[in-house]
């Protein structure tokens, strides 16, 4: 069973479409994350950044996933917010190597969370402390403070280590959202 399974079994859905964005700044990893999480049948080889944005719909024995792969680069971010509406659940995915920018990381997760289509909805959060296979890479728990994860209290969260290009650390994030 795959990850979208189990978040359709954590959300109590049941034939249905489920709407899961995926954030990050560029070069985080979402799009490797995403293609690892799909069906393998459904995988790519070759991972290219992402312009814009990319939608991925595949389906599940029991419901239909639509994955909105949003880039992560500066002049696209003010794109995210016009699909917050329609998300059900949120992977926020961190490089754990890129320090100088884990402060633009932070700042941006605030502008997400403070956002009036995202601020008063219980939705889930999975955060994947991304690159962990990487020298500078820093500690899962080191991302969470970095990112003042323990003061978002009205939303459940979990935060993985993970090495994408491996599916190292995915697991623990699908176990938590079955949870």
């Amino acid at each position: 069973m795959g990850l979208f399974d189990k978040l359709a079994g954590w959300l109590g859905l049941k034939k249905k479409e489920v709407h899961v964005l995926c954030l990050g700044l560029d070069n985080s990893g979402k799009t490797t994350i995403i293609n690892k999480l799909k069906p393998s049948n459904a995988q790519t080889q070759d991972i290219v950044p992402t312009i814009g944005f990319t939608i991925e719909k595949f389906k599940t024995s029991s419901l239909s996933f639509t994955v909105f792969d949003m880039s992560g680069q500066g002049r696209y971010r003010n794109l995210w917010e016009h699909y917050y509406k329609e998300g059900q659940a949120i992977i926020f995915v961190i490089d754990s190597s890129d320090k100088l920018r884990m402060v633009v990381a932070r700042e941006e997760l605030d502008t997400l969370l403070n956002h009036p289509d995202i601020k008063h909805r219980r939705l889930p959060i999975l955060f994947f402390a991304n690159k962990m296979d990487l020298r500078d890479a820093i500690s899962s728990v080191k991302v969470s403070q970095l990112l003042s994860l323990e003061n978002i209290k009205d939303k459940p969260w979990h935060i993985c280590a993970s090495d994408a290009l491996k599916g190292e650390g995915l697991q623990e994030g699908v176990d938590w959202l079955q949870g």
